[in-house]
């Protein structure tokens, strides 16, 4: 039951905002934010859903929140297309190297935060002073990568 409000309750955030849900697997949603779809400020977009999601979760709750959720947050080329056979679409694939790093960053963020690569914070206009760095030595990523952490209530919010 937990899985499935957190996976209806990221769903609704990511539609609103105009993203691809592009999977909702184990205790993880993908969202895309496509410029087609999402907009030109669509690091932006990004990054506003990434709040409305903690905010949707309960982080901003002062008994904290029911299902505890870290986002990451990158920004770049990406390849996205159906995969299948001539029968049909089985899948639909994002490959590329920004939304490896988005899944790494992901993959690094504790409960309650926001781990933006530096491009996606400075694509969504944020101003760098006020937001944590951090140097992160990431999987299958050869040097380490600067970050931003955002957090619900602190830091240059877009």
């Amino acid at each position: 039951k937990l899985i499935q409000r957190f996976y209806q309750a990221a769903a609704d955030v990511l539609v609103q905002r105009n993203a691809m849900v592009n999977r909702l697997i184990g205790d993880q949603v993908i969202g895309l934010f496509v410029p087609r779809f999402a907009g030109a400020l669509h690091a932006q977009v990004a990054v506003e859903t990434a709040l409305d999601l903690l905010r949707a979760t309960g982080h901003a709750d002062p008994e904290g929140p029911w299902a505890p959720v870290g986002i990451g947050v990158n920004t770049g080329l990406a390849w996205v297309g159906a995969v299948g056979t001539q029968s049909g679409v089985n899948d639909i694939a994002v490959l590329g190297s920004a939304p490896n790093l988005a899944a790494r960053l992901s993959s690094q963020a504790a409960d309650g935060e926001i781990i933006l690569s530096e491009a996606a914070a400075a694509s969504a206009g944020l101003a760098p002073d006020g937001l944590e760095s951090r140097q992160l030595d990431l999987k299958g990523i050869e040097h380490p990568v600067a970050v931003r952490v955002l957090r619900l209530g602190g830091g240059s919010q877009p």
